[in-house]
């Protein structure tokens, strides 16, 4: 981070099928709005989802945030990172049981301008994002507004575009 960073809006999403899995979300929560450089703005509702891809595992419960942040975008995924091992994240088989995952789904830079990252480590907009009801209606919740610069879509698009968000339930 430096002293004239950018002011970057961040839109994440949270899921968690193993443990406590709400309080887990809170604590992450907490500990994203305590990182030096971020504000943590709007947060949705926590919402009951089926899993993808392994389908034999505990439904996850998932929340969306918006977070404002002169954070460089690596640096917050360190940062993320950071925050699941705290959290008890352990490395497992993709799209399999999660004590905690914090995803980067879509960067806005000043004057709403979303930016698009792509390296070994993180991709921005988020690859799946558009595909996944779980990431989609917490976020449309929330920014429904915001931008899939890939697609050129905004988030409520993008969900009203999705053939079955039934998996998803609001629960609080």
């Amino acid at each position: 981070m430096t002293a004239n960073a950018p002011m970057r809006t961040v839109y994440l999403s949270l899921g968690a099928n193993l443990g406590m899995r709400e309080h887990t979300l809170g604590r992450a929560l907490k500990l994203i709005a305590a990182s030096p450089g971020v504000h943590l703005e709007r947060v949705s509702a926590l919402y009951a989802t089926e899993p993808v891809g392994y389908l034999e595992q505990p439904e996850f419960l998932n929340c969306a945030a918006v977070i404002t942040t002169t954070c460089d975008p690596h640096d917050l995924l360190s940062r993320l990172r950071a925050i699941e091992r705290h959290l008890g994240r352990r490395t497992r088989t993709k799209w399999h049981e999660r004590e905690i995952d914090i995803d980067i789904v879509l960067i806005d830079l000043p004057a709403a301008t979303p930016e698009v990252i792509e390296s070994a480590d993180l991709r921005v907009p988020h690859p799946e994002m558009h595909r996944r009801a779980f990431v989609l209606v917490p976020l449309a919740e929330i920014a429904p507004d915001a931008v899939n610069p890939v697609l050129a879509r905004p988030v409520r698009d993008l969900l009203a575009g999705l053939e079955d968000a039934s998996g998803v339930r609001r629960i609080r």
